[in-house]
Parts: structure tokens; sequence; C-alpha cells
């Protein structure tokens, strides 16, 4: 049996899609969503990630607002920036590009965001809306987990058992708790798990999002599970891979994203969908 793969390059251009099109109709009755990303330093990969963010955002019919400062900026000068930012009516999005300088505290400048402007999901007061199932953002990687579930039918995961390697709060967490609400029974396995095998083998559904090389392989694993790899990593020639030894796993699994092309996509298109969703909100949609 081969896997089939869970193409998160469609799944994201069909999402667009429909988010291009909710906002050329909220645009039509004069709001138009409005993300700001903020961008401190000068890190490469940061670089790239905010240039696709803008052109996401352009693509999609929104009004982008790109502010670039050094890294010589100062955390209260930052917080005064998401403080304006905060009060701008034109802007509904507010996304403040991690890792930030040393000398700035990450966690502050998050909590400074506006919960209703927190499009990345990362603000305690998202996280808290979703562990209590109250309406707030959904963290944007998880989320875009969640969508390409639903693309190969498994919206309600009721008798499903869940598995997710990773507990960190951008994914591992806020994996568990989506999965949780569509009523799946969840393990969170990490570093301090002992037998992470015996868990596994157990699992219908298996997310890995430690950022570990071949953290899964086919012996593993269930057969006709699904596995969902949130993971970013360079194999030995320097090409992307992910956390699952994809070419064992897909020979096991019953659906199988890639890296590149699975969850990379989905997270920016997340983004837009969590930007289109504080846009309706503020006019009242």
């Amino acid at each position: 049996m081969t896997a089939q793969i869970i193409d998160g390059k469609a799944l994201s251009a069909q999402l667009r899609t429909e988010v291009a099109q909710r906002a050329a109709a909220l645009t039509a009755k004069g709001t138009k969503p409005g993300l700001a990303v903020v961008l401190v330093g000068d890190n490469q990969a940061s670089q790239v990630y905010v240039r696709n963010k803008v052109k996401a955002c352009e693509d999609a019919g929104f009004h982008s607002v790109l502010e670039k400062y050094d890294a010589s900026m100062t955390e209260a000068e930052l917080l005064a920036r998401v403080d304006a930012l905060n009060n701008d009516p034109s802007i509904h999005g507010i996304l403040v590009q991690l890792p930030l300088p040393k000398h700035i505290d990450d966690h502050k400048v998050i909590e400074a965001i506006s919960p209703l402007k927190d499009v990345d999901g990362f603000h305690v007061a998202s996280a808290g809306a979703l562990m209590v199932g109250e309406v707030g953002f959904k963290a944007c990687t998880p989320y875009g987990c969640m969508k390409m579930l639903e693309s190969i039918g498994m919206k309600d995961l009721r008798g499903k058992h869940a598995v997710v390697i990773g507990r960190s709060n951008i994914v591992g967490k806020p994996m568990a708790m989506m999965l949780l609400a569509a009523n799946a029974t969840v393990t969170i396995t990490h570093s301090g798990t002992a037998d992470l095998a015996a868990m596994t083998r157990q699992a219908d559904v298996v997310v890995a999002a430690v950022g570990k090389r071949n953290v899964l392989t086919a012996d593993m694993l269930k057969p006709g599970a699904v596995v969902i790899d949130v993971g970013m990593n360079r194999d030995d020639e320097g090409k992307l891979c992910g956390d699952v030894d994809f070419d064992g796993c897909k020979e096991v699994a019953g659906y199988i994203t890639p890296v590149p092309g699975g969850v990379g996509p989905m997270t920016i298109t997340m983004l837009l969908v969590n930007t289109m969703e504080a846009a309706e909100r503020a006019a009242g949609q």
C-alpha cells in the first residue's frame, strides 16, 4: 500500500481563492481587510517569510503594510508601534515576525498585540479561547493541519486516536486542543516520553512537530494511519525534509503530507483566513 498524498499546495490555492472572494465582497461594502507585518532586524529566513506573507496578502486583495526596522530598535519603540497599529482602523491583523533581536522580549511584544488583531494566534487570550472553546484566532500551522484533515473527510475525529509529537506553544499544544475539539482522543508526546513508538502504533492520526529528522519511521506506524509532517529540516544533501521518514512511512500510512508542499503552504493561507475573519468581525459581519 502506498499512501495518498495530501497536497498542501492545491488545498492552499483553493482556500486562497475563497479568501479573495470574501475580501472582494467585504471591500465592496467599504472594509478592505488589512494586515500589518513588522520585521525587526535582518534575519534572512524571516525576510523570506515576510516577503511571502506580504505577496499573499496582495494577491488576495488585502491592504498590506510592511514595517521594517533595524535590529537596534528598542523594545519600547516596538511596543509603541504595536500600540499604534492596535489603534489603526485600517489594520485588522498584526503580525510581528519572530525571532526578535535578543534585547526584545518576544512574549511581551506578542501580549501587546490586541487579541482582536492577533492573527498569528499566539496571544495568551487566543490560546485561552482555544482551550475553552470560545471564539478567538487559531495558531496558523495547526489550523492548516486541521484543514488538511478536513480535506480527506476527517472533520469529525470521534473514535479516532490522535498522537501529537511535540509540545510547543506554536504547534504542539494548540494542535492537541484542535484535535480534541474535533472529538479525537489525543495523546501529546515529547522528549520526556519513554516509548514513543508504543504511542504512535496506536494512532489513527500522527502529527509530527519537533524539528528533528526521522522522528517517525515506518515501523512506528499503524497501517492506514494519517501522517501530518510539520517539520522543516535539511537532509544530508541539504534538501528540505520533514520530521517523518517519508519514503518509509508512505508505504504504511493511508495518507501523508510531503515536505515541501504539505503543511508549509497552509500556514500563510491560514494567516489570510484569520485576517479575513478579523476584518469581517470588525465590520460586524
